[in-house]
């Protein structure tokens, strides 16, 4: 009897053992699997639109990498990757992510994709710009009339292009014509359609904007308009803690033909929002 009670104990030793070497390798697995994501800063513009639903989940499927989008304006997006907050970065304000690189908070940016901006307004185009001959005479003719203007006013790609292109128009926009409102694309162009008001907005969340009311439209084309994204790689020395290698990975299948193919690929209503064009 006690040599038996005494196999008893050893196999119940045993099964102890591997049932705990068991939970401990699930448990490093399943943190593993938990660790296989990136945070990723990015403009309101991509996410409203829905390019990130559209292109993610092949990234993902390719691999393993889940991407968690933190969606803000550029200027947000800047700030939330200079604390070391994010892994990676897909912002559309040129000088502004080359000086993020020079200032060392970056180690490389490249061209991922770009569309435009466009000039939106009531469809009556009380200001008359729809006949302007460039993106800077519509400013003009909006401020002239004192028209209705929601500017985004919160130090995003798009809001830092509209006051370059005031600047040229030698414009100071100020006075009860001019709402900043501090809000993303989406909420600024709701504001405008219950205002019927002006707005400058990228194309792609206009296209996919499913609330226009009264809105048109009605000024696009010109070079200026031009809308360039970019993605960058942040600073190892900066902030070492952050996931450079799966970032990388990100990185590179942006700028892969299969990433490029996945950008193109995207469309609303039949319409593609972005053109990819990385080098």
């Amino acid at each position: 009897m006690p040599q038996m009670l005494n196999g008893m104990f050893k196999r119940h030793a045993v099964l102890k053992a591997l049932t705990l070497a068991t939970m401990i390798s699930g448990a490093l697995m399943t943190q593993a699997h938990a660790d296989d994501f990136i945070t990723l800063a990015s403009t309101t513009s991509t996410e409203n639109s829905g390019l990130f639903a559209a292109i993610v989940p092949a990234f993902e499927d390719a691999t393993d990498i889940e991407v968690r989008v933190v969606a803000v304006g550029t200027g947000q997006a800047f700030e939330i990757a200079r604390r070391g907050d994010a892994d990676s970065l897909l912002v559309h304000d040129t000088t502004g992510e080359e000086q993020f690189v020079a200032d060392g908070y970056a180690s490389e940016r490249a061209d991922v994709m770009y569309n435009d901006f466009v000039l939106i307004g009531p469809s009556d185009d009380p200001a008359g710009i729809a006949d302007a001959k460039s993106a800077t005479d519509a400013l003009a003719l909006i401020a002239d009339a004192k028209a209705p203007f929601t500017s985004r006013g919160d130090d995003s790609g798009t809001h830092r292009a509209e006051q370059r292109l005031w600047e040229s128009a030698g414009v100071e926009p100020q006075g009860e014509w001019y709402r900043e409102l501090g809000s993303g694309m989406g909420p600024t162009l709701n504001t405008a359609a219950a205002m019927d008001a002006y707005v400058m907005a990228d194309r792609a969340t206009w296209v996919a904007f499913d609330n226009p009311q009264n809105l048109a439209l009605l000024f696009e084309g010109d070079d200026v308009l031009f809308n360039q994204y970019g993605s960058l790689l942040l600073s190892q020395e900066r902030h070492p803690h952050l996931k450079h290698d799966l970032a990388a990975q990100w990185h590179r299948w942006l700028l892969s033909e299969d990433g490029q193919q996945a950008i193109g690929a995207f469309e609303v209503e039949g319409q593609p929002l972005f053109f990819p064009n990385a080098q």
